[in-house]
């Protein structure tokens, strides 16, 4: 009888320890994003504080070395390096041109472990304030060492594209 007490006492020891390794695992703490997604508009006003100022160093700079920057109009800059030659090429266009670009407002943000993204609004603003121009802004961010460099940015405007010159339809010809 004491024989088959230990046996039944080992079998659901053992029963215990194996339903206890099959449960699954807790689910982790939720991650708290809100100093993150903090971070991300405030490098976003940033982004326009520098534009603004000329400084296309320091617009590059906002940007991982292997970012893709991917303007309307234009095709996408790959790096660093071409980020910052684009950049500095649009400032001189803006201040040639006399507008200036306002962030208009942050429409979403989120971060999920390392990645992050940003959307908004902007304005394009002549001499005297009033705007010309508005749209839309994407980016993506991912961390690293501790910063929220660009991986993707994009914007597009709200205006209408232009359309193309309409071809004239040929005329069609009788075979004689």
């Amino acid at each position: 009888m004491k024989r088959l007490m230990k046996r039944a006492l080992s079998a659901l020891v053992v029963i215990g320890a194996l339903s206890a390794c099959s449960q699954a695992p807790s689910p982790p703490a939720a991650q708290n994003t809100a100093a993150d997604e903090a971070k991300l508009q405030t490098d976003a006003l940033a982004w326009f504080d520098l534009y603004n100022k000329g400084d296309a160093d320091g617009v590059a700079n906002l940007y991982a070395d292997d970012a893709l920057l991917m303007p309307p109009g234009a095709p996408a800059s790959k790096g660093r390096v071409a980020i910052r030659e684009f950049i500095a090429a649009d400032i001189a266009k803006s201040k040639a041109a006399g507008i200036s670009l306002k962030n208009g407002a942050v429409t979403g943000v989120g971060v999920s472990g390392d990645a992050g993204w940003l959307s908004g609004t902007y304005l394009v603003v002549d001499a005297s304030g009033a705007t010309v121009d508005a749209g839309n802004y994407l980016s993506v961010h991912r961390r690293t060492n501790g910063a929220w460099p660009y991986v993707r940015d994009t914007w597009n405007s709200d205006r209408e594209a232009a359309t193309p010159p309409s071809t004239p339809t040929p005329k069609k010809t009788t075979g004689k």
